[in-house]
């Protein structure tokens, strides 16, 4: 896991981003550059018949100061852009462990499906060529070696496919690792226990707090607050303060030193379109809010049931099942070449064998996805799923 959450390639995308949401914060609270002005020329004067030249020049400094709270009001739109630069980054990380562990178990639990349904298809193969040495006459003969024969093609497909979806696991590890597609692994088999679901009230109210996409959504909708209030002060004008020095020499010296200010007049254009625009993203972050708060509300019962019917459908199993299941196909498939076990029987006990198998991967899969998911939801660490490494077999 941990390899996952260090060579993952996606993560450098969302630290990219938290980078660039603090640039924008610095950019947000820093202000306008000064401006200078330099104005020189020749000056021409006639009075009385008389005329005269000389140099004029001017030079001005003008800093363009905001209007009161607007610049504190960047800044803290900014920060609300970072604060959602860190929440992305940690929801993708919770997502991202969550992914590698169900990865993780579906590349164990392909693997197991493969192993038994080679196991299957192996016997179906062995009988298959014992029967067609034998050379069996007669139509009943001949059509149980049919029925083997068949049966033995869709075991070796439940075979393949497993196989497939072990090497698809794989390769998606890889991707989530940031590994060649090409690197081989291993991974240990392991033990899945499963821990009661907490009631549907304490995860809600953990949600509540804690949920990625909620404290997102709460984030947006302080920072459209914000931008309410600065569209509102953008109506009022900035002002532009400097001093200025000029000289004039035409028949004489004239030097002039002030202090000049300018402003825009705010007649035509008091940003009453800004306003109205970011009031709607307001109330459109309102409803985006409530939206989650809901949808939030309905995985986390739905993913609850779905792990809690899971885990009451698993105790249903006896520990001793699967095995029980194996022995009695192996004891199946010694008694049919005996003649003492008719073939419908001999197949059907191949295939429940295998479906019990599947049957119970899958479903301890679906309750390690809904453990992982609610998990996520409510960005805690319940430890619903725990991994244990299987004790070895003792033999006598």
């Amino acid at each position: 896991m941990a390899d996952v959450l260090e060579g993952n390639p996606e993560l450098g995308f969302y630290r990219a981003e938290i980078r660039a949401a603090e640039g924008g914060h610095r950019t947000a609270g820093t202000r306008q550059n000064p401006a200078l002005s330099v104005i020189g020329g020749r000056r021409h004067v006639t009075a009385g018949g008389l005329s005269a030249e000389g140099v004029a020049w001017s030079v001005s400094a003008q800093q363009t100061f905001e209007w009161p709270g607007r610049i504190p009001l960047r800044k803290a739109i900014a920060n609300r852009d970072v604060a959602l630069a860190e929440l992305g980054l940690e929801q993708f990380r919770a997502a991202l462990a969550a992914r590698a562990r169900s990865v993780v178990y579906g590349l164990l639990a392909a693997q197991e499906k493969e192993a038994a349904a080679m196991e299957v298809a192996g016997r179906f193969r062995e009988l298959r060529e014992v029967l067609v040495q034998r050379d069996p006459a007669g139509l009943t003969p001949r059509l149980e070696t049919r029925i083997i024969e068949a049966t033995e093609l869709t075991m070796q497909r439940k075979a393949t496919e497993a196989r497939l979806a072990s090497q698809a696991a794989l390769l998606e590890l890889n991707q989530l690792r940031g590994r060649p597609w090409s690197e081989s692994m291993k991974v240990e088999s392991v033990v899945l226990t499963f821990a009661p679901v907490p009631d549907t009230d304490t995860l809600l109210s953990a949600a509540r707090t804690n949920n990625f996409e909620l404290r997102m959504r709460q984030v947006e909708l302080e920072q459209q607050g914000f931008r309410v209030s600065l569209a509102k002060k953008d109506g009022f004008p900035s002002v532009t303060v400097g001093p200025y020095f000029s000289n004039e020499g035409a028949g004489g010296r004239e030097q002039q030193i002030g202090l000049g200010i300018s402003f825009p007049l705010p007649l035509w254009n008091r940003n009453k379109g800004g306003v109205e625009t970011a009031e709607a993203r307001r109330q459109q972050a309102e409803v985006s809010m409530f939206v989650a708060q809901r949808t939030m509300e309905r995985q986390i019962v739905q993913q609850a049931l779905t792990y809690q019917t899971k885990l009451s459908e698993m105790g249903n199993w006896r520990p001793e099942s699967v095995d029980e299941f194996r022995g009695a196909a192996v004891l199946a498939d010694r008694h049919y070449r005996l003649g003492a076990v008719p073939v419908a029987t001999y197949v059907e006990l191949q295939k429940q064998y295998l479906e019990a198998v599947e049957a119970l991967l899958d479903t301890r899969h679906e309750a390690l996805e809904a453990g992982q998911k609610i998990e996520v939801l409510t960005g805690l660490e319940l430890h619903m799923v725990r991994t244990e490494t299987p004790k070895p077999a003792v033999t006598p």
